[in-house]
């Protein structure tokens, strides 16, 4: 085994710790590994893990079905304890994350010993970026971690290029502005068409403003990408994507992503088009999470008037910094989380208590559990907004919503920083009414929101 004392930057407390937490590592009977692939995994994988499933996300609401998966969490941490949980699935060992305490651990220490390039993740990410730094180890990895964060500006709430990207997202905003008051609603369809417009000239420049072809692509891609190893790689088409996003870095718009990245790359080994579906990839769910604020916000006056304060003390010019309606996002994306799951692998044997996990273990860390354990969080269940104001993200009370440490999503401000700006547009020049306030009680909010059939009106 490793020295694991120095693996984590910071303050972070020691791993060696996790000998002596007391939270050992227990072994579920066969009983309960079923009821946990059936609640749990999955409903998780039936939904669409790297693209949403949409009767499968409408079903999840009208049943419930991430609300029995946090119970169903709750009963195993009682009956097992709050240390991992190795499920009895032969071949490939697997083990569920019960306390908050590991989760936090386990992402201050990857990616070593727990790599986030796992086995299942580079066959999902296999099928359209297999040189994206989320598949990646070694050294390929800390190249291209850095190519990201030089190009996403990781840990900045205002990008450099903020005013130039607030003008894209004004003008595609204020289109679908239009569109929703000649109709007098908004609908999700109409929202993301405008959003995906306004994402791909942020990512690859002005020129692929319309080139649906190009992401509607990526996107078919992505469902194959969704049942990982289960299908093959349609290499074609993969050659298709790549090829033409790297045609895109080639000849990039200066104020773009891809124009940044360009300047900054330093080694053809960091495979800049192998990152940029992922930027495209990661609007994706961002879009999903305004949505659902802007759901929120209609069923919760008190903090919509808040937010309209906030507003209007801020010019139509440059990147304000918004903190409520970023905070309001943040909480959106703890209530429903566009990432059920974050997956780890341990690369040697990691003692916990006095057991131990396997080289080769695959962790899971279901997020909706942590973000709505209402055993150990308080109001798990609302929405509270001023939990994220002024704070940073809380991986130690096991809010995760953009991962955590060395591996934290590089766009944790980027995303944000574009989604307020969104919903900033939308709110200003809209007056937004849940078509179905019924679906949101603001006492006990689902587990489960569609955003597909979310609508508003809108005058």
């Amino acid at each position: 085994m490793a020295d694991l004392t120095s693996a984590a930057p910071g303050a972070e407390p020691s791993l060696d710790s996790l000998a002596t937490s007391g939270r050992k590592v227990s072994k579920a009977s066969l009983i309960d590994t079923a009821l946990a692939m059936k609640d749990v995994i999955l409903p998780t994988l039936a939904k669409g893990p790297l693209i949403r499933r949409r009767g499968m996300v409408t079903m999840a609401e009208r049943q419930g079905m991430d609300d029995k998966a946090i119970r169903r969490m709750q009963t195993l941490r009682r009956k097992y304890g709050s240390g991992p949980l190795v499920l009895g699935i032969p071949f490939r060992p697997q083990a569920l994350l019960l306390s908050r305490h590991d989760v936090h651990m386990v992402l201050a220490y990857s990616p070593a010993p727990f790599t986030a390039a796992t086995r299942e993740k580079q066959a999902a990410l296999g099928h359209f970026e297999p040189g994206n730094v989320l598949a990646s180890r070694g050294i390929d990895r800390g190249r291209r971690r850095q190519l990201n964060e030089e190009t996403l500006e990781t840990g900045c709430q205002r990008h450099s290029m903020g005013p130039h990207f607030a003008t894209s997202v004004a003008e595609e905003m204020e289109l679908v502005c239009e569109e929703a008051l000649s109709k007098g609603r908004l609908d999700w369809d109409t929202f993301f068409v405008g959003w995906m417009r306004m994402v791909r000239r942020i990512v690859l420049g002005t020129a692929a403003r319309d080139d649906s072809t190009l992401t509607d692509l990526l996107e078919g891609l992505r469902y194959r990408g969704n049942l990982a190893f289960l299908r093959p790689k349609a290499r074609h088409r993969r050659r298709k994507l790549l090829d033409q996003l790297k045609r895109y870095v080639g000849d990039a718009a200066p104020e773009s992503l891809a124009g940044k990245m360009a300047q900054h790359c330093q080694d053809p080994n960091q495979l800049p088009h192998h990152q940029l579906p992922q930027y495209l990839f990661a609007f994706d769910p961002g879009a999903m999470a305004s949505f659902r604020t802007l759901a929120l916000l209609s069923v919760h006056p008190a903090v919509r008037q808040r937010v309209a304060a906030e507003l209007a003390q801020t010019t139509s010019e440059g990147v304000p910094q918004l903190p409520l309606l970023r905070a309001a996002y943040l909480e959106a994306l703890r209530l429903w989380p566009t990432t059920p799951a974050i997956l780890r692998e341990t690369l040697e044997p990691v003692d916990w208590s006095d057991s131990r996990l396997d080289r080769g273990t695959h962790l899971i860390v279901f997020t909706p559990f942590f973000h709505r354990d209402d055993e150990t969080l308080a109001n798990a269940h609302t929405f509270d907004p001023d939990r994220w104001v002024d704070k940073v993200v809380r991986a130690e009370e096991g809010l995760v919503p953009f991962s955590y440490g060395p591996v934290q999503c590089p766009a944790a401000q980027f995303v944000p920083m574009v989604a307020s700006l969104a919903m900033r547009h939308l709110l200003t020049r809209l007056t937004l009414e849940l078509t179905e306030p019924g679906r949101l009680d603001p006492t006990r909010l689902p587990a489960t929101l569609d955003n597909f059939t979310l609508s508003f009106s809108a005058r």
